[in-house]
């Protein structure tokens, strides 16, 4: 039997004492060993802004706990960590406070590193890099030359997100409200010469593999869904009146073919051919399509900008009826990239359609009414859903009755019929265009020569390094007034050539991270062996904010990579399992200041609703997500100084379950260093104990024991965090409370240290030492439930007597049911309620309750 230690539990000491046993024995290093099993599970890397904070001490602890368990149940585990490094970030600390976005970002690293490990984080970090490496993006570089010989990249000339002010091109997500993330400034359109992707290419694709993605959240995968957008329509065109020469159709699709007879007018887009035909020959129209440009190319930006149209004086005709005519508007709620950038208006049966005729006068016929209201259309137009039934009023078939989805395809056929268009499936998905004009992202390998035209770099010359000498004393791109480093051979002819100046968008580097951990320092993007067996990721966990973009791209990027031979066919779907954890929230303290305007305040800065420093009271704004601008965050160095790794990670995953919010609250963590003092104390307790007879007691204990790995191993394997450290509680109140012998406590006390080293692998490490166990606790394998000792040998009925619990009996599992009847009568509380009736009813249900009524 062990010996107990006289020494109170110090979270911190043994904590850096167990860290660094693991560090030393490499437990947690990955190693490929193809006589296991492999389970490779990815947190979604973080930005190194300097700091941690509680939503990431969750994310990684909930990794942790799946790696942990993998690694006890056999399997040779892969559990990485990386840094997603580029981006403007850096790039604004440089400008805002001089130095190089470089040294700014390693030296965040290195911060948060210091951060991230006191947690006992089960990381191999010696597969450590970040996305800024060199040794990363030159590798980066070699699969853009390889997806360019495959036709999976290629340059165009788009109308892209423009920010004035920081000079560069802003994805659609970085415009908010019509203005740049960043400086603030109106985003405008600007047509520029750009790399894209051809990620089109793979939405039908995609979008069916969606439904093979059975362990993803299903809202993860209808957002998916949408954001690929698949409609099925009709391509036509229209035959134009007094057009400029070389104009005498303009292509339109539609997904309302249906609504065809209530057409009111034709809108092109500003950049439409057309209307950069006219925008050259008339300074009314160039003034006009400059005014568009000003608006966003978001969807959002384009919904809420008062809606303006131009009437070109062009007309076109309807296809049913040469006689009728359409007036053709240059409209600035019309985008390029979608569809033809061309579409015809239905007022009737369109908001916005209605909004604009409204505007400018335009007819709005009805095509369909409702079954129960005829009302001609005003002021509201009416859309009812595809799947409604209306009648149809001017319908292709007559007054008819059809659902809206019935009548699309109807008009399809009609309009196909009498060779007007064809049915078409289109998808919202666009290329994704890649250029960036900034200097701290992937350079583009790719150079710029009179004679070769557009010549990519040779492998051999990668990675082609971003210079260390700029300056950021100007917005705009510092690559493109380096003094040199723009200036190179062609790779082709050797001639004076120019490199390309825009870098890589950031979400290139995210997209295929994953695959580089499997081999983190190959000579090329991956090693086949090592993505042969460590890929797919099998559990992948991140925030609900990266559902579409980052798991889209890099669903696409691991497709090619398939396709330039750099993973294996079966990597084509890179995650197969994702959890989106819940947020980390916290109360909001604020105070007013002398101008009646809000003053935040850090959580540690109050208490009892004051502030420490002056005693003035607090407002208490309800729980939020935390936020640095509102002060709302905890440090979680401060926590681990205070109570210890362990007590953050059983926090963070036992007050709710994982993929919910939950609120950090100090007297949360309090209770929690309390219990996980108890657990160690109760060691103590145990490891004094002589050995002792066996005894009934010994069973009891030993049936709960196997019954705790049972509930624990269920509550993992499903994500259920929170119930596994609820059946935790109850298996430590049981063994608290036993009184079987000192080898039955020892076992169960030791199992106990198992259970709970996913979660708190520090206290669990020493408790499993303290009582004798053999090498690590990390190393050990998993425990096994007895199926045996999961049979209850006896089991206890409540008795409710008109509704109230008012006693109880205990009997065998496979007693009869009428045997159950006699005792129940035969109790005192039963017996005294009766008092010598028969009962009105008796209902006896199985395994679960007694139910009596006098």
């Amino acid at each position: 039997m062990s010996q107990a230690t006289d020494a109170r539990y110090q979270p911190q000491a043994l904590e850096q004492k167990w860290q660094t046993a693991w560090e030393q024995a490499e437990v947690f290093t990955a190693r490929r060993d193809p006589a296991k099993p492999k389970y490779y599970v990815l947190e979604m890397f973080p930005y190194p802004s300097g700091r941690i904070h509680m939503g990431h001490v969750r994310n990684y602890t909930m990794g942790d706990v799946v790696a942990r368990y993998k690694a006890a149940q056999g399997f040779s585990v892969l559990h990485p960590m990386g840094w997603d490094a580029f981006g403007m970030p850096a790039e604004n600390a440089a400008m805002e406070q001089g130095g190089h976005p470089k040294d700014w970002t390693y030296g965040n690293i290195e911060v948060m590193r210091d951060q991230m490990k006191p947690l006992g984080l089960s990381i191999d970090w010696s597969r450590e890099f970040a996305t800024c490496d060199p040794e990363y993006y030159g590798q980066q570089q070699a699969m853009f030359i390889d997806m360019l010989a495959e036709g999976l990249v290629y340059r165009k000339n788009a109308v892209v997100n423009w920010d004035p002010v920081d000079m560069t091109v802003l994805a659609n997500e970085q415009v908010i409200d019509g203005k740049g993330w960043r400086s603030g400034a109106e985003v405008e359109r600007r047509e520029l010469t750009q790399w894209f992707f051809k990620i089109s290419d793979y939405s039908a694709e995609l979008l069916e593999a969606i439904d093979g993605l059975a362990d993803w959240p299903e809202k993860v995968r209808l957002m998916q869904r949408n954001w690929i957008g698949q409609s099925r329509g009709l391509q036509f065109a229209f035959s134009t009146v007094d057009a400029p020469e070389g104009f005498d159709r303009i292509e339109v699709y539609t997904t309302r073919p249906d609504t065809l007879m209530g057409a009111s007018f034709v809108g092109i887009s500003p950049d439409h051919p057309l209307a950069k035909y006219l925008e050259r020959h008339s300074a009314e129209v160039a003034a006009f399509v400059a005014d568009c440009r000003k608006i966003g190319t978001t969807e959002e930006a384009l919904e809420k900008a008062e809606k303006k149209g131009f009437d070109t004086g062009i007309r076109v005709r309807h296809p049913f009826d040469d006689a009728w005519e359409l007036p053709v508007y240059i409209a600035n709620f019309i985008l390029m990239d979608y569809g033809t950038g061309a579409i015809f208006g239905c007022p009737a049966h369109d908001q916005r359609d209605l909004d604009f005729a409204n505007k400018y006068g335009l007819p709005h016929p009805d095509v369909f009414v409702g079954l129960e209201d005829d009302t001609p259309v005003e002021a509201t137009a009416f859309v009812p859903p595809k799947t409604e039934k209306v009648r149809y009023i001017r319908g292709f078939a007559g007054e008819e009755v059809q659902t809206g989805a019935d009548a699309v395809e109807a008009a399809i056929a009609f309009c196909e019929s009498r060779g007007v268009g064809h049915g078409v499936t289109q998808y919202r998905l666009r290329d994704w265009g890649l250029s960036r004009q900034r200097y701290w992202g992937c350079p583009i390998p790719v150079v710029h020569c009179d004679a070769c035209g557009v010549v990519p770099e040779r492998k051999e010359n990668l990675p082609v390094r971003l210079p260390d000498d700029v300056s950021f004393d100007q917005p705009g791109n510092p690559l493109d007034r380096h003094p040199t480093w723009r200036d190179c051979a062609c790779p082709s002819c050797g001639a004076p050539a120019r490199r390309e100046t825009d870098t890589m968008d950031t979400f290139v580097d995210s997209s295929w991270y994953y695959a580089r951990f499997t081999s983190p320092r190959a000579a090329t993007p991956t090693n086949a062996e090592d993505a042969e067996y460590w890929m797919n990721v099998d559990q992948y966990i991140g925030g609900i904010e990266h559902a579409i973009l980052h798991l889209l791209y890099s669903r696409f990027f691991a497709r090619a990579m398939v396709k330039t031979r750099h993973l294996p066919e079966s990597a084509k779907e890179p995650f197969d399992a994702l959890f989106t954890q819940g947020m980390v929230t916290h109360e909001i303290y604020t105070t007013t200041d002398a101008k009646g305007r809000a003053v935040y305040h850090l959580p540690e800065d109050v208490e009892d609703g004051k502030l420490k420093a002056t005693g003035e009271p607090v407002r208490v704004i309800p729980s939020a997500k935390m936020s640095k601008s509102k002060k709302n965050v905890v440090d979680p160095v401060n926590i681990i100084s205070a109570f210890g790794a362990d007590t953050a990670r059983w926090f963070m995953l036992s007050d709710s379950p994982p993929e919910r919010d939950v609120e950090w609250t100090s007297a949360g963590a309090e209770a929690t260093y309390k219990h996980l003092n108890r657990v160690w104390t109760l060691c103590d307790k145990v490891a004094a104990m002589e050995i002792g007879q066996p005894s009934d007691a010994d069973t009891v204990l030993l049936r709960a024991m196997h019954r705790a790995i049972d509930a624990v191993t269920k509550a993992v394997e499903n994500f259920a965090f929170n119930k596994a450290i609820a059946e935790l509680y109850a298996f430590t109140n049981t063994l608290s409370k036993s009184q079987a012998s000192g080898t039955a406590q020892v076992a169960a006390m030791k199992t106990l240290a198992q259970l709970m080293a996913p979660m708190v692998p520090h206290l669990a490490e020493d408790i499993w030492a303290r009582l004798g166990g053999t090498g690590l606790v990390a190393q050990a394998a998993w425990p096994k439930a007895d199926p045996a000792m999961l049979v209850a040998d006896s089991v206890t009925l409540p008795i409710q007597i008109n509704g109230k619990r008012r006693s109880e009996i205990t009997i065998a599992p496979d007693t009869p049911k009428e045997e159950v009847e006699k005792l129940a009568l035969a109790d005192d509380a039963v017996v005294k309620a009766l008092a010598g009736n028969p009962p009105r009813k008796l209902i006896v249900v199985p395994g679960r309750i007694v139910n009596v009524v006098v």
